[in-house]
């Protein structure tokens, strides 16, 4: 099974499928190489990502010398195509997770392989490796297919069906088969925790699953109420921000992996398989905008669940747990030899207050464009305002999660404004109980600590943290939060110091370590895509229409070929970082919208 570049393939070379449980990343060359199962938190069946021999994959190769390949979207759909193209023939790989309420209970890969041109041999092998490749497994071969079942506590099971002949070697299941011109052949991998879960016959899904994947993302994607200049690109980045939603549960995880690294053959590799607070109420407010009301309703009800302990956490594990303990897996290789790789996180024990402003705003917005939120949903608002008032003085890690210090970092001081001014706005609206007086003062003396204390006047801007002398891309938020006028000349300042000093066109550094290593941990990453998009949406804001628009271009053409975007881009423009990451599409979606919205004026 000859492969292009049989080391590593790139992090940008990957297509997203799921089924509002988990997802799967399937290569350019046809190969299913990293998978979490059932969850997205949970242990990988696959992760040849991130271990190149023994990571675990399934593929399906045409035996075609020197093809190219494609992938696309169907339009409007989460259902991927991967194309084979030679002097020989021509062939298709069509893969999908089902999704509809018949099979709510199912966990598939549909994988539909078509000769277009040509008579096509295939080669196709299904080796999972469970418990993130660190549990062997049984292979059985039954009449109906090619059983696995992990040697770990979890036990779980997978089967691979198909309507060709299978057969097991190393292991591993296997098939080798010839289709005609315009011949289709299935192979279905169904999963589950120590069964299957209903061990369906392949022609269910040879019969209805394909349409009606395909209908229920087109009618999603049908609610969108977005009319601008970008529907491929804003579109494509609302579905890759479902695909990471649980349909179960309302919450989402950041990204879908962990430890791809954020600078090859460093140690910045993190886990990012959980909910933060932050990224997933920034999530929901992009949704609220773009018109999908029911994503925002199921997860303002998680957060209000989750309300109801003693505090308000960081960061969630996708069922609203805390077990994210921050491990090494020794054994993996890692991507391109990046080491350690990690599985959960410490900065769950960090402390941040910053998720205060983020998560009431988009509260805010809900209450006002949506529907009107219950007393006793205002409650738990109360509750988490009252942390607000008294710990906003308080240094804490910040939005990147500095791990060698706490410091008094603006953009933490800004979100405590927003959450004292967006809830003093939504006591009002609602005419709702509360010390009206005793909130606007708070909100009134955090809005001059900024204003004045974050100043450096040598510079001219606002900085990073009380003392500092350079500037974080977060800073950005001043602006896009109503904090500031877009025209106030120190914002215009500020906005110009952002383009120095963290500025590569259109690419932005989030901030600059420099020679002190500020954040603790040696290498310089790449720059970060969402401090992108929020400098080019802020450049919208502040009366710079024609560079917005081009610099928006410009950052669409980092994407991948499926538009799809990880957390950071390299010097080569290699994607970085773990991957696809909802900051970036959520940010990508924001900074559309309000481009549209002053071009259209």
């Amino acid at each position: 099974m000859p492969r292009k570049n049989p080391e590593h393939a790139r992090i940008e070379d990957y297509g997203l499928i799921g089924n509002l449980k988990t997802v799967a990343l399937v290569s350019v060359e046809g190969s299913i190489d990293f998978m979490c199962y059932p969850a997205f938190d949970s242990p990988t069946v696959f992760a040849k990502l991130l271990d190149n021999k023994s990571g675990g994959s399934f593929g399906i190769y045409p035996q075609m010398d020197g093809y190219n390949t494609k992938q696309l979207y169907l339009p409007a759909t989460a259902v991927l195509l991967t194309r084979f193209f030679s002097e020989y023939g021509i062939a298709e790989v069509t893969d999908y997770m089902p999704v509809n309420d018949q099979m709510d209970k199912s966990n598939a890969i549909v994988r539909q392989v078509k000769t277009v041109r040509g008579n096509i041999t295939f080669q196709a092998k299904c080796e999972p490796a469970f418990d993130y490749a660190g549990a062997s497994h049984t292979c059985e071969m039954r009449d109906d297919g090619v059983y696995f079942k992990a040697n770990d506590k979890d036990g779980t099971v997978m089967r691979l069906i198909a309507d060709v002949p299978l057969q097991i070697r190393k292991n591993a299941g296997y098939a080798e088969f010839t289709l005609e011109q315009g011949n289709t052949a299935y192979l279905v991998l169904e999963c589950g925790k120590t069964q299957v879960e209903d061990e369906n016959p392949i022609d269910v899904y040879k019969k209805d699953t394909y349409q009606d994947t395909v209908d229920f993302w087109r009618n999603w994607s049908k609610k969108s109420t977005y009319k601008g200049r970008w529907t491929g690109a804003v579109n494509r980045s609302a579905i890759t921000l479902k695909l990471l939603t649980s349909r179960e549960q309302g919450s989402m995880v950041a990204a879908p992996t962990f430890s791809l690294p954020e600078v090859i053959g460093g140690g910045r590799n993190w886990d990012y398989r959980f909910m933060w607070i932050r990224d997933a109420a920034f999530t929901m407010y992009a949704f609220l905008r773009l018109g999908y009301t029911d994503e925002a309703t199921a997860f303002l009800e998680w957060i209000h669940d989750r309300a109801q302990e003693d505090k308000l956490y960081l960061m969630y594990t996708i069922d609203g747990g805390h077990d994210m303990e921050e491990k090494e897996l020794e054994h993996l290789s890692g991507y391109q030899n990046s080491k350690p790789v990690r599985i959960g996180n410490g900065a769950q024990d960090q402390y941040q207050l910053d998720i205060y402003g983020e998560l009431i705003d988009t509260i805010y917005i809900y209450n006002k464009q949506h529907t009107a939120i219950t007393f006793e949903f205002w409650e738990t608002i109360v509750k988490q305002v009252n942390v607000v008032t008294k710990q906003w003085k308080t240094a804490d890690h910040g939005i990147w999660e500095i791990r060698n210090t706490e410091k008094h970092f603006l953009h933490s001081r800004l979100m405590c404004w927003v959450a004292m001014d967006r809830a003093i706005k939504i006591g009002q609206h609602r005419s709702f109980p509360f010390p009206e007086q005793d909130w606007k003062k708070v909100r009134d003396e955090i809005y001059t600590d900024i204003y004045e204390n974050f100043w450096n006047d040598e510079i001219g801007a606002w900085v990073q943290h009380k003392g500092a002398k350079t500037v974080d891309a977060s800073v950005l938020l001043m602006s896009l939060m109503h904090f500031i006028s877009p025209y106030e000349p120190r914002w215009l300042s500020t906005l110009k110091v952002v383009e120095e000093q963290l500025g590569v066109d259109v690419l932005l550094y989030r901030y600059k370590n420099g020679e002190t290593s500020f954040d603790g941990l040696e290498g310089e990453e790449g720059t970060f895509n969402m401090c992108s998009f929020w400098y080019i949406e802020s450049l919208a804001k502040s009366g710079e229409v024609a560079k917005a628009l081009d610099s928006f271009e410009k950052m669409i053409g980092y994407a991948n070929h499926l538009g799809l975007f990880s957390e950071q881009i390299g010097h080569k423009a290699e994607h970085l970082g773990n991957f696809p990451q909802a900051f970036t599409h959520l940010a990508l979606i924001s900074a559309a919208l309000e481009i549209d919205k002053k071009l259209d004026r």
